[in-house]
């Protein structure tokens, strides 16, 4: 495939992503310790591994067939034959004991066992990288999980501070109303203001009580309270990865999985062809048969047995040539189905890199914005507390610096979360 020497954005830091557990760079401790736990108990995880020892099994089941295949075979009959009349015959009762030693090998001329245990082979590679995938996902899904209800602890603690400082202000209010320097329109306005904190308080409680619990059942527990460490702005934004997008093609799963799933289906269009030839086996058996249990392993109760079979089709109305032509199709999706994915992760760490800058960008407006909300804030309530402006004045200011201080927070989080689907885009430190 066409992969483009460089990334449409190079990030001015650079870093290291290779065998690394890059949750521990946001250097939370907390973080670290929910997504081990997530590694180890969650349960995509665990139907992950338990699918990978089953295609390792299947990949055993398919290598076995390249060697001899040997069993034993013992039987004891009695038997009574009925008797006749005429001519007078009398009932017979025998008995019949056998044991045998078997062996089958089919000689593998035209790679039909090579190429099926090939295939088998590949699909566990391919399992193995999904395995990867899945673990990469859990480890991005915690800390987004966790990013965003250190998000949500934040807004919280600001929307609680709102309502602190809005019920100031209506006490103030009041008290300049009684005291006739203020009209009743007012007291109602901050009473509003009051009532639209206390509204929004609530509805964060829920947001926050719902990520826990989805945190919580990554971990492979019940839903419950989630112990926080460190706030929005104490984590540490990790650096960058690098790497030329060339890379991708060996570091990302889920590539990985699709060019081992090609090779899967190209391996099952020889093992498709094979059929064209005949299958050659050889057999053997070594065994002994006789009436009297005591006599059976005695020399002239002894038996064996060696051959050789060959078996070809000389007419099955084209479903071989058609068996061939559906492995041809099958190596076809698998081919595209690479493609696609070789493509659609070279957009994927474009868009998140661009999207990491930009947020960046927009993060620096936002603290500008809030730094000049604040400023003129504090002005509007100097003159509304002179007389110079009306209460509506004070209250947009207000309504404004609430807006862009969680606008602000919600940059913070968006720029973390951003660094996570950087690193998982990039193949996840494994």
């Amino acid at each position: 495939m066409d992969i483009p020497a460089n990334w449409q954005v190079t990030p001015e830091e650079a870093g290291g992503i290779a065998n690394t557990r890059w949750w521990q760079q946001f250097g939370d401790a907390r973080l670290n310790e929910l997504v081990e736990i997530a590694l180890d108990e969650n349960r995509d995880v665990k139907i992950a591994t338990a699918s990978l020892e089953e295609y390792m099994a299947l990949a055993g089941i398919a290598r076995s067939e390249l060697y001899p295949q040997i069993g034993i075979d013992a039987s004891a009959n009695r038997s009574r034959t009925a008797g006749m009349d005429k001519p007078p015959v009398p009932p017979l009762t025998a008995n019949q004991f056998s044991g045998s030693l078997n062996l089958s090998y089919e000689i593998d001329l035209w790679g039909r066992l090579r190429k099926q245990t090939e295939a088998a082979r590949a699909d566990l590679l391919a399992r193995e990288e999904f395995k990867r995938f899945v673990l990469i996902s859990v480890a991005a899904q915690v800390a987004q999980t966790y990013i965003s209800l250190a998000e949500l602890d934040a807004r919280l603690t600001i929307a609680r501070n709102a309502l602190e400082s809005r019920r100031e202000a209506l006490k103030l209010t009041e008290l300049r109303f009684n005291g006739g320097l203020t009209s009743e329109l007012d007291v109602w306005q901050a009473k509003s203001e009051v009532a639209s904190a206390e509204i929004l308080i609530p509805q964060l409680e829920q947001q926050i009580q719902t990520e826990e619990h989805l945190l919580s059942v990554l971990m492979g527990s019940n839903p419950g309270p989630i112990l926080r460490g460190k706030g929005i702005y104490d984590l540490t934004p990790p650096p960058i990865p690098v790497g030329l997008p060339s890379d991708l093609l060996n570091r990302r799963p889920d590539i990985v999985q699709a060019e081992k799933e090609l090779a899967a289906a190209n391996a099952r269009i020889g093992q498709a062809r094979a059929e064209y030839f005949p299958r050659i086996s050889l057999t053997g058996m070594l065994g002994s048969a006789s009436a009297e249990l005591a006599n059976l392993f005695t020399g002239p109760a002894t038996m064996w047995q060696a051959g050789t079979n060959a078996a070809a089709p000389l007419f099955n109305a084209g479903r071989t040539k058609r068996q061939v032509d559906a492995a041809k199709a099958r190596e076809q999706q698998a081919l595209f189905r690479y493609e696609k994915t070789v493509l659609t992760a070279l957009r994927e760490v474009n868009d998140s890199l661009v999207s990491h800058l930009k947020t960046r960008e927009q993060k620096e407006a936002q603290a500008r914005q809030v730094i000049i909300l604040r400023e003129a804030y504090r002005l509007a309530n100097i003159r509304y507390m002179n007389g110079y402006t009306n209460y509506l004045v004070v209250l947009d200011a207000q309504r404004n610096l609430f807006n862009a201080e969680l606008a602000l927070i919600r940059l913070e989080s968006e720029i973390l979360m951003g660094m996570v689907d950087i690193y998982k885009s990039f193949g996840g430190g494994w």
